[in-house]
């Protein structure tokens, strides 16, 4: 029998709004995507898709129906990339695939990918934009947190590294400008925040604008996000940026993030996970990228007014395994 393959649209309220560069966020919408055998086991993914590049849940969902609601019950995950390109809809797919084959084979889904030893990782706390009061209250009631993401734009930079130093002297900092800022801006930047101690600027140019970093020094290593997608953009970012930005979203799931583990380990690259925001479904899956990244961005549940019920139990920072009912 084929598989029966079900996508929805789903609507997650988040607990404050949240402002980056581009957009004040309140809400994240995502599809569920849900798996069905024979059998009656079920596997579920998630997707935000890259709004950015226009996906929204209502093309995403069309794109998954596109392809039929009955899908062969020997599908695999290479057949994907046929039939999607890389983008919200073949991540949520390609996730709940990962799911239900971990079920089918009683199996844990890091086993699948070949990895025998597991353990937590320690995410980063991201704290968006807004006034002085409200960054302040945010970071004060993050000092448990080890590691703080700054948000920043093109005039909201420095403030916040000084208002995150004030109220939470031991943090290490990281600094994403979300493509806002300017080649001359960032060279301008680079001393005090350098003298900061922030230890990395995520995507500070604009994507298509990355041979500008040509010849840059940068004492803080730089990160792309926005300009990394798939396993194919990365060889660019060589020489430009250290670290790439991995999320499933972009990529297109589990399955082409971890080509992007392999390709970049090649090339040299060290290693970012994120997500586009979601509840612990969307999260669970990069947990595995996760465990060879040095930084780790996936605390996107922790800002949400509620999470699926069963998902990640984060312990502060702390991101142990999804459990088995859960996902994977």
């Amino acid at each position: 029998m084929p598989l029966l393959c079900d996508v929805a649209i789903e609507r997650w309220p988040l607990a404050e709004p949240f402002e980056i560069a581009r957009e004040v966020l309140t809400d994240i919408d995502t599809i569920c995507v849900r798996l069905t055998d024979a059998q009656g086991r079920v596997g579920r993914g998630e997707a935000v898709g890259v709004t950015y590049d226009g996906e929204t849940p209502a093309t995403l969902q069309a794109q998954i129906r596109s392809i039929g609601s009955s899908l062969p019950d020997d599908l695999g995950f290479d057949d994907l990339t046929s039939v999607l390109p890389p983008g919200g809809a073949r991540n949520a797919l390609d996730c709940a695939l990962w799911d239900l084959r971990a079920r089918q084979a009683s199996r844990r889904f890091w086993t699948l990918a070949g990895w025998h030893v597991v353990q937590p990782v320690t995410t980063v706390y991201t704290i968006g934009l807004g006034s002085e009061t409200q960054v302040r209250r945010w970071v004060r009631a993050a000092r448990h947190l080890p590691v703080l993401k700054l948000k920043a734009d093109g005039l909201r930079h420095l403030d916040m590294v000084r208002i995150a130093r004030e109220e939470h002297p031991t943090a290490r900092l990281l600094i994403d400008a979300n493509q806002a800022w300017s080649p001359d801006l960032l060279e301008r930047l680079l001393p005090a925040l350098h003298a900061a101690g922030v230890e990395l600027i995520e995507q500070p140019l604009p994507r298509g604008q990355d041979e500008a970093l040509d010849g840059l020094c940068s004492p803080i290593p730089l990160a792309a996000d926005e300009s990394c997608t798939d396993a194919a953009s990365l060889q660019a970012l060589v020489g430009r940026y250290q670290f790439a930005n991995i999320k499933l979203d972009k990529c297109g799931g589990l399955s082409e993030a971890l080509a992007m583990v392999r390709r970049a380990q090649v090339l040299g690259l060290k290693l970012m996970v994120g997500s586009m925001g979601g509840t612990s479904l969307g999260v669970a899956p990069a947990w595995l990228v996760a465990q060879v990244c040095t930084y780790v961005d996936l605390d996107a549940p922790l800002l949400l007014a509620r999470d699926r019920h069963g998902g990640l139990q984060y312990d502060g920072a702390l991101v142990p395994e999804p459990s088995v009912e859960f996902w994977g």
